[in-house]
């Protein structure tokens, strides 16, 4: 049975970022992720998810100036200093968390620049964070990303990315495979995943076009999730996708898979 965890910065928008929370876990679910909780204190994030009886299984890096566009600092040379206290910052809410797994995001590739000297500097800074990280217990993942999503984002080839975990050999390094980024990159789902399932850490789910939940669009996950479990996969499942409505409504299709809202107690 796959295991779906909750991912707080798409799904619940209904909510404030700190009372999604006690909506994932009235909708049933056991663990939640997110991307960046870093407007909020660890201790904030740390209380709001132990009121709802969570796990938190993975978040992001800081991704530097968001709102200015920027999509992570680990490939962009000049920015090492900000790249190692951006690591510090998330092992730090990891800590708090007791989460056991980081997406280290990798950025844009600047105009003009080099691809070699972007990908010397995304490997040196994935082996330093790799080796600050094994000291913790933590488990750093890499996630490529599609372009159209993301115009110019550095990690866009899962391919690269199987490269970049091998080349560096870290054991505590790696990839975390969003299927709704795989299948828009390079199709071919089953095999994609039969290959790259031994590195694979993490799992993440949306259905193309639209990044919608399952149920509609381009896959067909009911055969994913076999597919996963032939293959032996029994990580966390995160559910990072955009709900066509409601997220409550949004469910429906995970209701065949154990997430069922707890029956509430009543008053006596």
């Amino acid at each position: 049975m796959p295991r779906f965890a909750a991912n707080l910065s798409f799904l619940f928008q209904e909510e404030p970022f700190l009372d999604r929370f006690a909506a994932a876990a009235d909708q049933g679910f056991e663990a939640v992720e997110f991307t960046f909780p870093y407007e909020h204190a660890p201790a904030a994030v740390a209380a709001a998810m132990k009121a709802a009886g969570l796990q938190v299984v993975l978040f992001n890096t800081p991704a530097g100036d968001w709102a200015g566009g920027e999509r992570g600092l680990t490939a962009l040379p000049g920015r090492r200093q900000e790249f190692r206290a951006a690591m510090d910052r998330a092992f730090e809410f990891a800590a708090a968390l007791n989460c056991p797994r980081i997406h280290v995001v990798a950025g844009l590739e600047q105009s003009g620049s080099d691809r070699r000297v972007l990908e010397a500097c995304y490997m040196d800074n994935l082996a330093w964070a790799a080796e600050q990280a094994s000291g913790a217990g933590l488990m750093l993942m890499i996630e490529p990303i599609n372009r159209r999503d993301v115009p110019g984002f550095f990690l866009h080839d899962f391919d690269y990315a199987e490269k970049v975990l091998t080349e560096i050999g870290a054991p505590n390094l790696r990839l975390q495979f969003d299927i709704y980024h795989a299948q828009i990159i390079h199709g071919d789902l089953s095999k994609r995943l039969e290959r790259q399932m031994p590195w694979i850490g993490h799992i993440q789910i949306a259905n193309p076009p639209d990044r919608r939940e399952p149920g509609g669009g381009e896959i067909d996950y009911g055969f994913i999730f076999d597919r996963l479990e032939t293959l032996g996969y029994d990580g966390w499942i995160g559910c990072e996708y955009r709900p066509a409505g409601a997220t409550a409504a949004s469910l429906d299709w995970a209701r065949r898979y154990g997430i069922v809202p707890p029956k509430k107690k009543l008053n006596p």
